[in-house]
């Protein structure tokens, strides 16, 4: 006799341990995680503070912006480890709109510009991503990592002759450290050897506490201070709408270096939603919002080796934590030690490959071009935005010149001079189209034309039309033509047009 075994289904304790993740049971990803967090956090702020002074806000607006941005997107962002906060190319984008409109009116802008991400998210905008070329991406990072350096200058000009050796040692700690031990992020270690000995000497030089104040309570929800008429959503919608395009692109674009880095993939409409409810959160509570920050993503991705949410959550966290409650003692810290930090963040983030001899040797002038361009455009603007975007459409440019050029024209005249047929191959579009007309002999061909696409494809309307072109010159001398050898995408789009195109 067999007994038939019954299996209980799960019961629902084990169906959330199913759920939960390997690494929360894994004390070593713990202390990485939280470690990772605490460093994000002390760099987040003199950078949150610095933003707040473009955008023309309080300090506090900049610091809570960072906190409710990092916990906001650590829970419903797409992308694991990436840190959003307060960032300069927000501030720079919705600050003329503070001093001309009021603090109101900003987070009016704010609130809108996550609604209008969020909308660019669902409509399925993160797919762009994949148009992106890799020329541009490498200029992205270098120019990236040019503008962090150049943003620690200031700080390093015009100060006590202190700061120096301070940086230095900042920097021999950072990279010597992790030779003894990876235990404890080198960057935690620097920051807080030069406070204490900072603090230990006696020793001036600027501090975070003489960026601003920091807050002493955590923000309140609000809505803004605006009337709701139609005059004030014609006012903010424009910035609105700068500050949605600026952020998603900043943000999908470091969620593209985070995935190479870290060799997984993430979800970029899931992002691109999560940036505007962040958004959304950040305008009601009173900040002036942000994006993803390369910088400290950077720091705690590549530096500390976090791979989680959990670092991110932790970050805006101990932000909050190290200015509310800790506030007298993270006002200690010099300067120097954070500059240190982000020093070494440029390096590591610059793609040194990429300018090297050999590698500029081997690679095509048009896509050293358009590195270039990108970094140029990036470092010239400030903005991460304008130079994806004009190097971007300059890569498109080289690239439809380069296809332009595969268009062969091969005519081959039958025996007894009655027909020619002309073999057509390549990519027909907008640009190489246009120089069609000039390989026919229309007025020496004889009385039947043969035009062979098999080769080709017909892509655009442009070529459609210069078909079409080359077809009536013939037809004006008497002449008739055939095309033939059409894919099916190509016969679809010139059945649908030609004859379409011309009033004449």
């Amino acid at each position: 006799m067999t007994t038939a075994l019954h299996t209980a289904p799960p019961t629902a304790s084990a169906r959330l341990r199913a759920l939960r993740p390997d690494w929360l049971d894994d004390p070593r990803v713990w202390r990485t995680e939280v470690l990772a967090g605490l460093v994000v956090a002390l760099a987040l702020i003199p950078e949150a503070i610095s933003f707040s002074v473009i955008a023309g806000v309080d300090p506090a607006v900049g610091l809570f912006a960072s906190f409710t941005m990092a916990v906001t997107i650590s829970i419903v962002g797409g992308r694991r480890a990436m840190i959003s906060a307060a960032t300069g190319a927000v501030a720079l984008v919705i600050g003329p709109l503070n001093r001309e409109h009021g603090f109101g009116y900003l987070v009016a802008a704010v609130i809108l510009a996550g609604a209008v991400q969020i909308a660019l998210g669902a409509l399925g905008v993160a797919k762009l991503m994949r148009f992106v070329p890799r020329s541009v991406m490498v200029g992205f990072v270098n120019a990236l990592a040019i503008l962090i350096f150049m943003a620690q200058i200031p700080e390093m000009h015009d100060v006590p002759w202190a700061v120096y050796p301070l940086l230095a040692a900042g920097l021999a700690l950072m990279v010597f450290f992790p030779k003894v031990t990876r235990a404890i992020p080198a960057p935690l270690v620097s920051i807080v050897i030069l406070t204490v000995v900072t603090v230990a000497a006696g020793i001036a030089v600027p501090t975070v506490g003489d960026k601003g104040e920091l807050p002493s309570a955590l923000p309140l929800p609000g809505l803004p201070d605006v009337p709701f008429t139609v005059d004030t959503l014609t006012t903010v919608a424009p910035y609105a709408l700068a500050m949605a395009l600026v952020g998603l692109m900043e943000s999908l674009m470091t969620a593209k270096l985070v995935d190479e880095i870290t060799d997984t993939r993430s979800n970029k409409t899931r992002e691109s939603i999560g940036q505007g409810i962040a958004n959304i959160v950040t305008g009601l509570l009173g900040g002036m919002g942000g994006c993803a920050m390369i910088g400290q993503t950077m720091i705690n991705v590549k530096v500390s080796g976090a791979r989680t949410r959990l670092s991110t959550f932790l970050a805006g966290a101990f932000l909050m934590v190290l200015c509310v409650v800790f506030g007298p003692v993270v006002s200690d810290i010099p300067m120097a030690a954070l500059v240190a930090v982000m020093v070494m963040v440029t390096f590591a983030t610059f793609d040194w490959h990429s300018i090297a001899p050999a590698t500029l040797r081997r690679m095509p002038v048009g896509e050293i071009a358009v590195m270039v361009i990108t970094v140029v455009g990036v470092v010239a603007t400030g903005n991460l935005a304008v130079g994806v975007v004009v190097g971007s459409i300059t890569a498109m440019a080289i690239f439809a010149k380069r296809v332009a050029h595969l268009v062969d024209v091969s005519a081959v005249t039958d025996p007894d001079g009655a027909g020619v047929v002309y073999t057509v191959t390549g990519a027909l579009f907008f640009v190489s189209s246009n120089d069609l007309l000039t390989r026919f002999d229309f007025g020496g061909d004889p009385a039947r034309v043969v035009i062979d696409l098999t080769g080709a494809h017909v892509w655009d309307a442009s070529s459609v039309a210069a078909l079409d072109a080359v077809t009536a010159k013939y037809e004006q001398r008497g002449k008739t033509v055939e095309i033939i050898g059409l894919n099916q995408h190509s016969a679809r789009i010139h059945q649908s047009l030609s004859g379409q195109l011309t009033s004449h």
